[in-house]
């Protein structure tokens, strides 16, 4: 969802992308549903011997209505409105301006400078930003209308490209990988070792951030890790006296 504002500090016009409110209600609705199948659900169980989890389901039917129904009800619309808000929290928000662009995810918020971004994309369910040297300054995933977002972009003027214009130069990583940074293999190994796992979701996170520090730019694709490096710093235009012989 967008919308677009004016922002009163900067009295510019600013193009808001998030996750709209009524989500939360939606789950809502969804867990009052769940609540009343539910007592479906154990009165199904009860008659049949056979059934699994017969014993909470005779505890649910003990419970006498109008009771049941309301539990049930009330218990499914708070467990929605609980993961309602966790979808809020997990989703990324961004406000575009001429001037600057910020992304809010998990409660933190980072701020970019409109001439320190170079081309936007999406890349699968990610966001990706770069910088002029084509490093990596966000990857962070997006699950709104790609073409609302394409479209904020375009009209703030910033580069927004159909896909990742540097793709061909990711090569897959291997182990002792040589030509990369100093510690980058080893960061590389253990993300490895983090993706394997389901519950080290944040460690994943943390160390790409640490990889894009050194420069790396990462892509993940079926566990596996392609690497690219960006460009580097072009040197200074010469000076007044550049090519002048200073000899005695």
């Amino acid at each position: 969802m967008s919308k677009r504002a004016k922002s009163p500090a900067a009295a510019e016009q600013v193009t808001v992308l998030a996750q709209p409110a009524w989500i939360v209600l939606a789950f809502a609705a969804v867990g009052a549903v769940v609540g009343w199948l539910a007592k479906l659900l154990a009165n199904w169980l009860v008659e049949w011997d056979w059934a699994p989890l017969k014993g909470p389901a005779k505890l649910l039917n003990s419970i006498p209505e109008p009771w049941l129904t309301i539990l049930g009800v009330t218990a499914g619309v708070v467990l929605g409105v609980l993961v309602g808000f966790i979808a809020l929290h997990e989703s990324l928000t961004v406000r575009v301006s001429d001037t600057r662009l910020t992304l809010t995810i998990r409660d933190e918020t980072r701020e970019l400078p409109r001439a320190d971004v170079g081309p936007l994309f999406l890349d699968g369910k990610f966001l990706v930003l770069l910088g002029h040297r084509t490093e990596e300054l966000v990857r962070e995933p997006f699950d709104l209308d790609r073409a609302a977002l394409a479209a904020a972009f375009t009209a703030h003027g910033y580069d927004w490209a159909a896909e990742d214009p540097h793709k061909a130069d990711f090569h897959l990583w291997v182990p002792d990988t040589p030509g990369l940074p100093v510690g980058a293999n080893a960061l590389l190994s253990a993300r490895a070792h983090a993706m394997r796992k389901t519950d080290k979701k944040e460690d994943v996170r943390a160390l790409r951030e640490e990889l894009n520090r050194l420069g790396l730019a990462i892509r993940d694709e079926s566990k596996r890790q392609y690497w690219r490096l960006p460009k580097p710093p072009s040197e200074p235009p010469p000076g007044p006296h550049a090519g002048r012989s200073t000899g005695a």
